[in-house]
């Protein structure tokens, strides 16, 4: 895996996104990605393993998993039963060590990408009880004695969505980088990738329409970019033209399809209290009248 990464047909990667994977591969150390959900990056891992040939391991983190399910979990009780059973099994413990994926990585032999996704959903302390097994690319196995050390260094991305503080100790093992929101020619060629024939009018209205969405006050949760993609494909299977997005009344702001931009109830309703007002503006009346 010596070779830099460039992005790939399939993903469209800025020049600080590259920089950021080609340092971390160079400084051996895991590359923290934030950014807001929808802006690719679970997706960088897939692209950065298929672009550097590398296999791919994924760990996606739920608010209950711990550090050690990503070493190995021991399965006490099977062999307890296995063992009032009179099986065989129960004389070689390693048959109840399931692996995690940190062991699946440390086993590969050739350099994997390993991706834990979204490690903020976890407790706080796991990132911390992470930290040796990152610095040391070994850990024990009390159950068999043995220790598991990586035959290669995997190239770790790791995700976050900042819904937790990730601890200082943690952060200083990282190379970091922040997966700015795309600007519109960013966002072009992201739609070029994924839609190349689509018809370049209807794009540039469905854009100004999705940044001014963007801009509103109050939203709680911002379109992203994969809900965009969706807009845009849900347009062109209702065969909804750039004319029909622009010549929309203006009172309704609420743009043809929402629901695949907006994504909860204050949104759609901040949405139509703003039409509202608009309506009242637009036939004489002040807003609080």
């Amino acid at each position: 895996m010596s070779q830099r990464f460039e992005g790939t047909s399939d993903y469209v990667a800025t020049d600080d996104l590259k920089v950021a994977v080609n340092a971390s591969v160079a400084l051996e150390r895991p590359l923290l990605i934030k950014g807001e959900p929808g802006t690719g990056k679970t997706v960088l891992a897939y692209e950065v393993a298929k672009a550097m040939g590398a296999p791919l391991l994924t760990w996606h983190i739920k608010s209950t998993t711990k550090a050690h399910q990503g070493l190995y979990e021991y399965d006490a009780v099977s062999r307890l039963r296995d063992s009032q059973l009179g099986d065989e099994r129960v004389k070689d413990v390693s048959n109840y060590i399931k692996k995690g994926k940190l062991w699946e990585a440390f086993e590969s032999p050739v350099r994997p990408v390993l991706l834990i996704d979204e490690i903020d959903k976890a407790d706080i302390e796991f990132p911390n009880d992470l930290l040796q097994e990152l610095d040391r690319m070994e850990f024990y196995v009390y159950e068999t004695g043995e220790t598991i050390a990586a035959k290669v260094r995997p190239m770790i991305i790791i995700t976050s969505n900042n819904e937790k503080e990730l601890p200082d100790a943690f952060l200083r093992r990282c190379f970091f980088h922040y997966i700015r929101f795309p600007e519109e020619a960013t966002m072009q060629a992201i739609i070029d990738v994924h839609y190349p024939g689509i018809k370049q009018k209807l794009v540039s209205e469905a854009l100004r329409i999705f940044y001014d969405m963007r801009k509103v006050p109050g939203l709680k949760k911002k379109p992203s970019t994969s809900e965009l993609l969706d807009w845009l494909k849900l347009l062109m299977v209702e065969d909804i033209d750039e004319k029909t997005l622009r010549e929309r009344d203006p009172t309704k702001l609420i743009p043809p399809l929402h629901g695949a931009l907006l994504k909860n109830e204050q949104d759609v309703h901040l949405f139509e209290r703003l039409a509202f007002l608009a309506r009242r503006e637009g036939s004489g009346g002040r807003p609080g009248q």
